[in-house]
């Protein structure tokens, strides 16, 4: 997530979900995870039976509500003005300003004493704009953002996502000797007092009214986060796709990593910022990426658009640092072009770099709809996904699907995308007649889990192993099974061709082992590779300190390497959860760390901030960082280490810089770069909704937001009367997703048999409703009908004397299955974050009346 990744170097949750138990305080924020991650919660009633104090902000009063000591009811889609309210808070107490603990982290763990560009302005300046937007392209020109005297760019990858697209900087350039820097932080133009005037306008008052919140409740959040963090206290911050489905959701992230910095939570048990993933390997999936501009371990995909990308040379000299740990990214771009095509990828042909794929464009999942739409998108193949009901405006996905030639569906039941030709509601309507549409439908089914043998990659970075119990049923197959002949009979049939794209197909490595009647691929051979190898003797690689850039060193995937440090030893197997780090169970990138940035768990001197809170610590004796964890910092690096002026990589980092992906090895509460929408987060409305931008009117929301205007997207206007409401979508514990794994099964279905819309008494008595009622909700994308629930769950906001009301709508539904329902995706729109490519579908706005869609 580049909220992460942008100020702290890597994407991935910070801690791992065992720590929770030594929090403090724990604020789940952006997620109902009593209810959507039950699992990982048992750690937070640990936390609480120890005395910690649970807080949960979210609109809705839930099982995680009822759990927790505070529960804040804000308006949906205001996070980042509660998130700065916050921050404000933290700068202004007597005790953050007096306590020598945060100060000390602050001062020496952060960029905080930086100086920025004189030519910087803040959107307290430009009346919500920071300085080099262009209106035309809607985007910025982010040079004024840097250091004072040098060009600081970020990490090549600045981000990392779980549905998005992944932003690359394209810097090679680091920390000059001209940088300037105030130790004292006082300097008007250092990023503590940017950060002090940027929030200053964050105040208790302005907080309650854009969110819709008490005051006093407020105040009593901020003194509980102070309170249970510092030397001896650590709070804990857990959130989940309530952040991200926002066009601002990449800054609300960043907003709560600038709040873990200042108060001293990042790299500490109890501490850090958890990053909640929605299913059993959402992370796998971005780590070895579905991702269309994205290559494995998070190294940027070239672009057919960018100049330097079309050699290695250019390539390396365009993404590799000089400092930070980023300067390796040599060793894996080549170490993976080797996997890639082995014998074919010499240093002679520049490791057949000219075969790998470029991209040329905007290809994340919501961009895909109108070009599927549009005809230039022909074919589709679609794994695990469902987006005739779970992709936003699913009226115009499931039009998309119907202008294709042809359509692959791997799928365990026959989902709404394998059946929108015959069953769709424009079908049954007359809207759309099945013998018009010219899209050929393959519907492939697919193994379940237990299955096929793979591993799991889950919301704390932790790789777990699952081996197979039965053969998949009659045709059924896996993935891996599918892929792989898929492959093998592709490159049969470019035998000989000696074009571009038979070359491609015909380098590529494809020589794994088979077993068993089915021919499945040896997932393990394949994991083998992932973790990479010596090319003279196909010795397995133990770190990724062993990967090369000489052509050497095979390895699919830099931050998996170690898994399988020998061949028969798979670490994602490790079942021995006794010390107390975990790190006997699974392996969790990279090399089994489970706090990421755990120096900073360190005083400055190595020494630990307190007894109580002890994780890794320097240890004079043996001249090397030691602790419950894997640091996550060079093993052998003294405290006292000063760089010498022409250091490169991370040696160009001091012993007090913990946080090793970054160029400069500090935390960034100013972002110079990486982040599209500016240094600092700034709240900005939701695209729609029925209130103005208090803080900045003339730029109510996200300027840099990724719109679609097409007559067949249209959007709301702030305030629009037609649509007066807030709509919020949510999920269930009985179902997954867009549903297609769960509401075929009965006894799930059972539980939840069917859709409904969730509102408070007060809006039931406006329109005269009753639970159990029919109603039609309605956007400019289109009507829907649902039963509706009648709850006290969710509150109207009251503000200016006027009421707005907030609904409630689970995502899960569609017209399959046996549990069936209205899809809330028909309703949304396509909009995107600039930087993730993520969705907004926490906050929009709507209305709804009593009755039922005219079925005429």
């Amino acid at each position: 997530m580049p909220g992460l990744g942008a100020r702290l170097g890597r994407g991935g949750a910070t801690t791992f979900q065992q720590s929770l138990a030594d929090s403090d305080c724990i604020v789940i924020m952006g997620s109902n995870m009593a209810e959507n991650h039950p699992v990982g919660f048992r750690f937070v009633m640990m936390a609480k039976e120890k005395g910690a104090k649970l807080i949960h902000i979210d609109p809705r009063f839930t099982r995680t509500s009822a759990l927790c000591d505070i529960h804040v009811p804000l308006r949906a889609g205001s996070d980042i003005a509660f998130l700065g309210g916050l921050i404000n808070y933290v700068l202004n107490h007597d005790r953050w300003n007096s306590d020598d603990f945060f100060q000390t982290y602050v001062r020496h763990y952060t960029n905080a004493t930086a100086i920025i560009d004189e030519n910087f302005r803040d959107t307290e300046d430009l009346g919500g704009l920071f300085s080099g937007y262009d209106p035309d392209s809607r985007s910025y020109d982010t040079s004024s953002w840097k250091y004072s005297g040098e060009g600081l760019h970020s990490s090549p990858v600045d981000h990392e996502s779980h549905t998005g697209e992944a932003h690359v900087t394209g810097s090679k350039d680091t920390v000059s000797d001209n940088s300037e820097f105030d130790l004292t932080m006082q300097h008007p133009r250092s990023v503590m007092q940017i950060l002090r005037k940027h929030f200053a306008r964050y105040t208790p008052d302005m907080v309650a009214e854009i969110c819709g919140i008490p005051k006093e409740l407020f105040i009593k959040v901020a003194e509980t986060i102070i309170e249970n963090s510092g030397r001896d206290k650590t709070t804990a911050f857990c959130y989940a796709v309530a952040w991200t489905q926002h066009t601002t959701g990449s800054q609300m992230i960043g907003c709560c990593a600038i709040l873990q910095l200042l108060l001293g939570n990042i790299g500490r048990p109890g501490g850090g910022i958890l990053a909640l993933r929605g299913h059993a390997t959402i992370q796998g999936s971005t780590d070895i990426p579905t991702l269309y501009n994205l290559l494995p371990g998070y190294l940027p995909m070239p672009s057919s658009e960018t100049d330097e990308d079309q050699t290695l040379s250019g390539y390396i000299a365009h993404y590799q640092t000089q400092t930070g740990w980023w300067y390796n990214l040599p060793k894996y771009i080549i170490s993976l072009l080797k996997a890639y095509y082995g014998d074919n990828a010499t240093a002679q042909n520049d490791y057949a770099y000219d075969l790998l794929p470029q991209i040329g464009g905007d290809y994340s999942f919501e961009a895909m709809i109108p070009l599927m739409r549009d005809g230039v998108m022909r074919g589709l193949f679609c794994f695990g996904q469902n987006p005739a009901v779970g992709g936003q405006n699913a009226r115009l996905a499931r039009r998309a699907l119907a202008s294709l030639d042809w359509l692959v569906v791997r799928d365990v039941h026959e989902i709404e995308t394998a059946s929108f030709w015959y069953a769709s509601p424009e079908v049954k309507r007359g809207e759309i007649r099945p013998e018009e549409i010219p899209t050929e439908v393959f519907l492939l089914p697919a193994a379940l889990p237990p299955e096929k043998d793979g591993s799991f990659t889950n919301t704390q970075r932790l790789v777990q192993w699952h081996d197979k119990a039965v053969d998949p049923p009659d045709d059924a197959r896996s993935e891996t099974w599918f892929l792989y002949h898929l492959g093998r009979r592709l490159k049969e049939l470019y035998a000989g061709d000696d074009s571009l794209k038979g070359r491609q197909i015909l380098a590529l490595t494809w020589n794994y082992s088979t077993e068993g009647h089915l021919q499945e691929p040896k997932a393990e051979d394949i994991l083998y590779e992932i973790n990479g190898y010596r090319v003279e003797d196909r010795k397995l690689l133990e770190s990724f300190e062993d990967i090369k850039d000489d052509g050497s060193t095979a390895c699919g995937c830099w931050i998996y390497c170690g898994i399988t440090p020998d061949y028969g030893v798979n670490r994602a197997r490790n079942r021995d959860a006794d010390d107390k780090a975990s790190l006997g169970w699974g392996f969790s990138w990279p090399a089994n760390r489970r706090i990421l940035y755990n120096r900073a768990s360190a005083d400055p001197q190595g020494k630990p901030w307190s007894e109580r809170k002890k994780w890794v610590w320097w240890d004079e004796s043996q001249k090397k960082w030691v602790g419950y964890d894997i640091p996550d910092f060079p093993v052998n690096k003294d405290p006292s280490y000063t760089p010498p002026k022409d250091a490169k990589g991370v040696d160009a980092h001091s012993g007090d810089s913990p946080f090793i992906m970054m160029s400069d090895g500090k935390g960034w509460l100013f972002t110079p770069k990486g982040m599209k929408d500016g240094p600092l987060p700034t709240h900005y409305e939701p695209k729609e909704s029925p209130y103005p931008n208090l803080l900045y009117p003339d730029h109510p929301v996200n300027p840099c937001a990724i719109l679609f205007e097409r007559p067949d997207n249209p959007y709301h206007a702030i305030e629009d009367p037609a649509f007066p409401h807030i709509l919020t979508t949510y999920r269930l514990t009985e179902h997954h997703t867009a549903g297609g794994m769960t509401r075929w099964v009965p006894w799930l279905a059972e539980l939840q048999p069917e859709g409904f819309v969730e509102i408070s008494p007060e809006l039931a008595r406006e329109i005269g409703v009753v639970t159990g009622d029919w109603v039609v909700l309605s956007t400019a994308r289109g009507e829907i009908e649902s039963r509706v629930l009648v709850t006290a769950r969710l509150q109207p906001i009251v503000r200016d004397g006027r009421r707005i009301h907030q609904i409630g709508m689970p995502w899960h539904f569609g017209y399959g299955g046996l549990a069936r329902g209205a899809s809330a995706n028909d309703l949304s729109a396509l909009i995107e974050d600039p930087n993730s490519r993520i969705h907004e579908a926490k906050s929009f706005t709507c209305n709804i009346r009593k009755g039922r869609l005219d079925r005429r």
